[in-house]
């Protein structure tokens, strides 16, 4: 894959080693006759280090042989997260230190959670961009202040702490960018 055709998301071979990229950006050059630099910020799937990497426009990366398959949260113990593919009905385990961050979003009702496979082995989990979640505690709004656009922390069911609008209270369900951490809007 050349490396203008690179995108955030894809997995490529570097240095031995499957890289999820992370981030692009773009370097144009200022003098006649020089390259574009394309550079990227990315993750090793194995040893989870963070990795940079930098291409002219001309050259290119190897996809990694790896996969992405459907599953679904089966339980949480003190180790590990716990998953079912729904293609074959697999099952898969993988530390919760390795999906630390993305533990905060996952619940069991939560469709489209796709476990990264490489030699058949999950090594991370991608999540849709927004998810849905409950809020379970944050401070009553007070009446008036709507004219402003003032923000509350708000914890959520999974322990998600998250800054919302003063207007919403305890009970109600809304959406969460999972890149950022954001809320989003009422569900």
């Amino acid at each position: 894959m050349q490396a203008k055709e690179i995108k955030p998301g894809a997995v490529l071979n570097y240095n031995g080693a499957p890289v999820l990229i992370e981030t692009v950006s773009v370097q144009t050059p200022s003098a006649r006759g020089a390259a574009t630099l394309y550079k990227f910020r990315g993750r090793q799937l194995v040893t989870k280090q963070k990795t940079d990497i930098t291409l002219k426009g001309g050259e290119s990366l190897e996809e990694a042989d790896f996969e992405r398959r459907p599953v679904k949260l089966m339980y949480s113990d003190a180790t590990h997260l716990h998953l079912l593919d729904q293609s074959d009905y697999n099952q898969y385990a993988i530390l919760l230190a390795e999906v630390e961050r993305e533990q905060s979003y996952v619940t069991e009702a939560l469709e489209g959670i796709l476990a990264l496979i490489y030699n058949n082995e999950c090594v991370g989990l991608q999540l849709p961009t927004a998810v849905e979640l409950t809020v379970t505690q944050c401070d009553p709004g007070i009446r008036g202040n709507s004219a402003t656009s003032r923000t509350k922390p708000a914890t959520l069911e999974t322990g998600l702490i998250v800054q919302v609008p003063e207007y919403l209270a305890e009970g109600e369900r809304i959406k969460v960018d999972t890149r950022t951490g954001d809320f989003i809007s009422r569900a």
